[in-house]
């Protein structure tokens, strides 16, 4: 059996507590087509580090233990070594337009099937447009899958990466695959490590670095999504531990739940806004609430537009909405004291100081009425999502 390569350093296995609690965590993948399957996610900061190697790794030892294993979709990078690891697997063809073959996966039974990249975006002739819906559809049909994720491609993360890399990543996965899956393996690197590696063309053989890859890859990029990677991991092990002491019914003198509310606006993107409040809410463990208030006139093509990417975004994020009609500050505050908000979240106010010495901006009624929520003012967006 090949040796993982020199340097990987693997800090931790999270899992996620099961209902059965009397099992032991190796144990609780369900057999082929029980209910619903299990996701395990290596997940990491940069392509590189040793995931795909990591995947298949696993893979084997499961082979080895009796688990029927299939591969859905790999992506060796034309690295000798991973593609080694291909050995002694059933390969699983792409569908005839693309994208992972479900009925093939499924019709072969298996009770693991491995899955690189859950951020690669189909071709448009396949039958759903990204990867991560496709897994979705495999754990529904009861086949567990074991996956990879850069952390540079979380949907929440989106402009802390644009601001690191000043890239904006297109390919985006939804948190809730992460915060949902049964087990995160984190796969990490020292960043020179990985430096070393890419210089030495063991990331990407046989060719040289395109101008974008040499902008990703540099140092400080590097660092900063490492650290965020390792965040993610911190954070799932918070999350883990309060469901277990839920779980156990270990008693704790609990707060009172946070609640985030973000304040939508349909004159410019509230993207940036949407991402951080949602994020706070989870670093919280509380719950996140997005509103518009309506002021009754027509908002125009442009503006429609922008609500609509902005209530797309959250759902996709799992955020409940509220579409109001009404005056824009006394309606905030009133939702705000009605759902007992203890934040809330709005973009940098765009006025004049003619404007704030006329009438005071919602940023200061807000102030004055809400003395006891935090109000939190997010820069405005600097580019296009």
């Amino acid at each position: 059996m090949p040796l993982l390569p020199k340097g990987t350093c693997f800090v931790s296995k999270i899992f996620r507590p099961a209902s059965n609690a009397g099992s032991t965590l190796c144990s609780r993948y369900p057999s082929p087509m029980a209910d619903k399957g299990k996701l395990k996610i290596f997940l990491s900061y940069a392509p590189g580090v040793g995931k795909t190697y990591q995947l298949l790794d696993e893979a084997h030892r499961r082979q080895r233990r009796g688990q029927k294993v299939v591969v859905a979709a790999v992506d060796t990078g034309n690295r000798p070594s991973t593609q080694g690891m291909l050995e002694g697997f059933t390969v699983v063809l792409p569908a005839p337009g693309g994208g992972l073959d479900l009925d093939a996966i499924v019709a072969a039974e298996p009770e693991v099937a491995v899955v690189d990249d859950l951020a690669t975006r189909n071709p448009d002739t396949a039958r759903v447009a990204c990867r991560w819906q496709e897994v979705e559809e495999l754990l529904k049909r009861g086949v567990n899958v074991l996956a990879t994720l850069d952390v540079s491609h979380l949907e929440s993360l989106a402009d802390d990466v644009r601001d690191i890399t000043g890239e904006a990543v297109e390919e985006r996965v939804p948190d809730r695959l992460l915060h949902e899956a049964y087990e995160v393996e984190i796969v990490d690197l020292p960043v020179r490590a990985l430096i070393n590696r890419i210089d030495r063309g063991d990331v990407y053989p046989g060719r040289e670095l395109t101008d974008k890859e040499k902008s990703y890859f540099r140092e400080g990029n590097l660092v900063a999504l490492r650290e965020m990677a390792l965040r993610e991991a911190a954070g799932r092990v918070d999350e883990d531990l309060i469901e277990y002491r839920r779980e156990k019914r270990i008693e704790k003198p609990w707060a009172a739940q946070d609640r985030v509310m973000i304040c939508i606006s349909p004159t410019r993107s509230s993207l940036r806004l949407i991402r951080r409040g949602w994020r706070m809410g989870q670093r919280m463990h509380g719950e996140v609430l997005a509103i518009h208030v309506e002021d009754g006139s027509n908002p125009g093509e442009h503006a429609a537009k922008i609500l609509e990417e902005d209530f797309a975004l959250c759902a996709r994020l799992g955020i409940e909405t509220m579409r109001v009609k009404g005056d824009l500050a006394s309606s905030l505050v009133k939702h705000a004291r009605d759902r007992n908000v203890t934040a809330v979240i709005l973009g940098h106010p765009e006025r004049s100081r003619l404007q704030e010495l006329l009438k005071p901006s919602i940023l200061t009624e807000l102030a004055r009425e809400l003395r006891t929520v935090d109000i939190i003012v997010v820069s405005t967006e600097t580019a296009p999502q």
